[in-house]
């Protein structure tokens, strides 16, 4: 199960690095040419402006902190980040739609730790705490 648990904590680790995207490139801290610079979510649909804009990245930094408090806790044994892992991949997967296009690998990310969470945890495959 230990090779689980690494499997896991690097996992959210690397998925809470790339939400970090979203917030350092409405906060102008990086320009990206993959992911340019703007104030619209939804593929365009909806302009929410520099200031709405930056609240959303603020929403994608407290996932990538998340993520990394989960990993914390699969490495420490700790039974609430399941939990916790759950409710930051529902939340990161709407932060994903909200970002389309350049966020749909997002998508893939969060299905994938649901499903685990779902289906490995009526097959004893989750890590508990």
């Amino acid at each position: 199960m230990l090779a689980v648990r690494i499997i896991v904590g690097i996992y959210l680790i690397i998925h809470g690095l790339c939400h970090l995207v979203g917030f350092v490139v409405p906060w102008k801290i990086a320009t990206l040419k993959e992911e340019p610079y703007k104030t619209t979510l939804l593929a365009g649909a909806v302009d929410i402006g520099d200031a709405g804009i930056r609240a959303v990245g603020i929403l994608w930094l407290l996932a990538a902190a998340g993520f990394a408090a989960g990993a914390v806790g699969v490495f420490g044994q700790w039974v609430w980040w399941r939990p916790l892992t759950m409710g930051l991949s529902i939340v990161s997967l709407v932060l994903c739609v909200l970002g389309l296009p350049g966020a749909k690998i997002g998508i893939l990310a969060n299905a994938i730790i649901i499903m685990y969470l779902v289906v490995g945890g009526k097959f004893g495959w989750v890590p508990a705490g």
